[in-house]
């Protein structure tokens, strides 16, 4: 090496005055700038993190900036050292908290982030310091591959991955195992539950507290906590995919449920049926959010799914949420009429519920009474009126439905038609004059009509109320800051569009990976949609014995894009890719 690096003692820590002018000595610093951060006085943060904050620009690159990562990749090929992004999801933080002390690693500035078989990865940002190296080798009995790292996530994690082990272990019972018997699976749960430690002990508000700020930060929109002989497991979904976070140990797991349990209001003593909670709470930002708990009795105690719903999701436009074009024209103009039924369908996990609360927020005017039902109430919102089934009470649908019309409401929203009586009440309804919105778990829009005709529902009546249906799925949009464009394989195209012909574009987007998008590639969901209008020619295939293929083709005859090609328009802008469209989108029998 040519640098400052090579002539100096091994036990170097860098500094600002060498780091600077080996960027000049490189073409990235300019004679100015170099001379400027020279002269800076005595930093108190590390020099990297000082150079970065500067957004110096690269002197031998016009437009470009001096970042983080830019220094990191300039340093490790200087000292021969990879960069090493630090993903917590993507760690086992009680694995790493093992290898060595905390006051060993806040001393020495390093953190261990991978324990391999035949390795141990420490990343670190002083690459010339190596006094600490053939100690800890000797005490793990493995070679240490060093990494370069950011310092501020190396500083902010080592606080967070020590934290989180010392409560882990702090949270656990004196017994260990806590004496879990293998008797019948009751008796198991029983002796399992004595043993957990005190949903309220201090330890056990850190983990909590941790998942939750880490659940926030990663964007996820579920947190799964998943009880399992030894261990429980932790999981988010994110954009739509399941990450394993965190292994707990058995009775740590039950604490922490338990501990949501308090905070969400729900019956701690009771762990042999199911029970829903909601609690509220703020992001690290002061953002206000709210999660709908549900509990569910399992061999081997209480799963917990906490569903994380950001009210500014809510606060976004159609377009943002990827409504838009004649499907916006066309979901407005069925919304817009003061009578009729509008379904919304799709599995659990499309948007639904998203897309029907946007609408009523549009529609929830001063002048207008708009009412819900809902099991549960997803999100309380301060513009309608909420009300929440109760089975206990025997008030379900069909009988809030009935409750809502001596309301004197103009807009009714049903959580969900689940049978005929709800269906028969949406009906009578929209008849008498309402816009009732509610939603089906069907596979697209033709099939809805079948499922109420299922249901019971008479041909005639459903032909007079329902306005239109919407099918929706969620697609995971590429990251903007990495994706590349790419041939088009065209067998995945024509099996993405079969049987419709549609022109294939050139060149299309594929994933890549970097540290916005967490190496996925992807940075959110948007939604394809397919939305079907009732006209006049589709009302006239409306008869009990009806063919599902005869609606869609009328229906594309009249510019309906079904959810596939929904998804191939939004290929071919280069929005995201084939098989993240024919992962959630349904192949279609016509």
């Amino acid at each position: 090496m040519t640098s400052n690096f090579s002539e100096q003692l091994l036990e170097y820590r860098l500094s600002l005055p060498v780091l600077a002018q080996d960027l000049k000595v490189d073409g990235l610093l300019s004679d100015e700038d170099e001379s400027r951060v020279g002269l800076s006085a005595q930093l108190k943060v590390h020099p990297l993190v000082f150079l970065a904050e500067q957004k110096l620009a690269v002197a031998s690159e016009p437009g470009a900036i001096l970042t983080m990562e830019r220094l990191l990749t300039w340093l490790g090929a200087r000292v021969e050292q990879a960069v090493y992004r630090i993903d917590p999801l993507k760690i086992n933080v009680s694995a790493v908290a093992d290898v060595m002390s905390r006051a060993f690693a806040e001393r020495h500035r390093i953190l261990a982030v991978e324990v391999n078989e035949d390795e141990v990865v420490i990343a670190s940002a002083e690459p010339c310091i190596r006094s600490w190296e053939t100690n800890l080798e000797h005490v793990l009995r493995k070679p240490i591959r060093r990494v370069l790292a950011d310092p501020r996530d190396i500083t902010r994690h080592t606080g967070e991955f020590y934290s989180m082990a010392v409560s882990v272990r702090g949270a656990r019972t004196p017994e260990g195992k806590g004496g879990v018997g293998m008797g019948n699976l009751e008796q198991m749960l029983e002796i399992g539950a004595a043993a957990e430690p005190d949903a309220n002990d201090q330890h056990i508000v850190k983990i909590v507290d941790w998942l939750l700020q880490y659940a926030f930060e990663q964007r996820a929109s579920d947190i799964h906590i998943e009880p399992r002989r030894e261990v429980g497991n932790v999981r988010f979904r994110i954009d739509g995919v399941l990450h394993a976070v965190y292994e707990l140990p058995a009775q740590v797991c039950a604490a922490v449920s338990s501990r949501v349990k308090i905070l969400g209001r729900m019956d701690v003593a009771e762990k042999r049926r199911p029970q829903d909670g909601r609690l509220k709470t703020r992001t690290p930002n002061g953002n206000e959010v709210e999660l709908r708990l549900a509990t569910l009795p399992t061999a081997f105690g209480e799963k917990l799914v906490m569903r994380i719903f950001d009210p500014d999701v809510l606060q976004r436009s159609f377009e943002q949420l990827g409504l838009a074009d004649n499907d916006l024209q066309n979901w407005h103009e069925m919304t817009a009429n003061g009578n009729g039924i509008v379904l919304v369908t799709g599995p659990t996990g499309s948007g639904k519920t998203t897309t029907l609360y946007s609408t009523l927020r549009q529609l929830a005017q001063p002048e207008v009474n708009v009412c819900t039902i809902e099991d549960p109430i997803e999100m309380v919102e301060g513009a309608f009126n909420q009300m929440q089934v109760n089975h206990t009470i025997n008030l379900d649908f069909s009988a809030g439905v009935r409750a809502l019309m001596r309301q004197d409401p103009d807009i009714i929203m049903v959580g969900e038609i689940r049978d005929l009586e709800t269906a028969n009440m949406a009906i009578q309804a929209a008849l008498t004059g309402h816009l009732v919105l509610s939603t089906l778990h069907t596979n697209d829009s033709p099939s809805s009509i079948s499922r109420l005709l299922e249901l019971g529902a008479p041909a005639y009546l459903i032909k007079a109320t329902v306005r239109g249906i919407m099918s929706q799925r969620l697609v995971r949009i590429l990251c903007p800051d990495c994706k590349e464009m790419g041939e088009l394989d065209l067998d995945a195209w024509q099996q993405l569009t079969q049987p419709w012909e549609i022109e294939p574009p050139k060149q299309v987007a594929q994933p890549v990976g970097c540290p916005k998008c967490r190496d996925t590639g992807y940075v959110g969901r948007q939604g394809i949609y397919e939305v079907l209008v009732n006209t006049r020619a589709v009302q006239a295939q409306i008869k009990p014995q009806l063919e599902t293929a005869r609606i869609r083709e009328i229906a594309m005859g009249e510019g309906m894009r079904t959810l596939r090609l929904s998804g191939a328009a939004r290929v071919a802008r280069g929005e995201t890719t084939i098989e993240e469209v024919m992962r959630v989108a349904p192949q279609l029998d016509i």
